[in-house]
């Protein structure tokens, strides 16, 4: 299987990397799991609201943000643990026998994000949440290209992860979390956005010619953001990442 893709415009978020110019800076791939508690500014999200997110939602929102998709694009959130965080404080209530906050039950589902995107946007299109393990970010893209072959429209994605609660920890190892990555993409023959000049590629078997060595998370994003080319292996699938003049 081998997919490819035209790269309209992304997104990135984490604690290290806040902003396209960062991303730009990049030089090593992280090693260790970010012990900074930064959480997005979501400046354009009124502060009401946006003091009830989770910093995962707000990293989801912040690189959908970033991404300046069209009105009532559709969308695919994905993410491995979801609001795992909220939900674990919820089931500390029920042991405790305390009274369950309205607004954390509502918010500890999987498509958290998702739907607050389609509240603040007033987006009614169809969205999708992805939960798939350590493959969830392919499993997001493939579920993506299908969408693009029966609608050529362009949609949305959207990856994010916080690192697991400690209770969890053993269970998993993810140095680069919390990290947020969004894609706009469309079909990779599209003659509809001649301005597009980049094309991703995703193969679940190494591509002839490309380097098979393993990349980070980071690593790919950086070279989105510097217009670099890139292949390379990353969650068992093959990448790579062109662009053209």
């Amino acid at each position: 299987m081998h997919l490819e893709f035209q790269l309209l415009s992304w997104g990135a978020w984490s604690p290290d990397f806040q902003t396209t110019e960062s991303w730009q800076h990049w030089q090593q791939p992280n090693t260790s799991v970010s012990a900074s508690q930064a959480t997005p500014a979501l400046s354009h999200v009124p502060a009401m609201q946006r003091r009830r997110f989770s910093r995962l939602t707000k990293m989801m929102l912040t690189a959908a943000h970033e991404c300046q998709v069209a009105p009532q694009t559709r969308g695919i959130f994905s993410s491995r643990h979801g609001e795992l965080t909220r939900t674990l404080g919820l089931l500390k209530d029920i042991t405790e026998q305390q009274p369950l906050s309205p607004m954390a039950f509502s918010q500890s589902v999987h498509n958290t994000a998702s739907g607050i995107f389609g509240i603040l946007t007033h987006n009614t299109a169809a969205s999708t949440s992805i939960a798939a393990g350590e493959q969830t970010l392919p499993q997001a893209l493939i579920e993506a290209y299908a969408q693009l072959a029966q609608d050529p429209k362009p949609v949305l994605m959207i990856f994010g992860d916080d690192p697991v609660p400690p209770i969890y920890s053993e269970f998993t190892h993810e140095v680069e979390l919390p990290i947020a990555l969004g894609l706009y993409l469309a079909p990779a023959n599209s003659v509809t956005n001649t301005n597009a000049n980049t094309t991703l590629g995703l193969s679940e078997r190494p591509v002839p010619g490309h380097n098979q060595d393993n990349i980070s998370f980071s690593q790919l994003i950086h070279h989105i953001a510097t217009g670099k080319n890139i292949q390379g292996c990353l969650c068992h699938w093959y990448w790579s990442v062109e662009h053209h003049d």
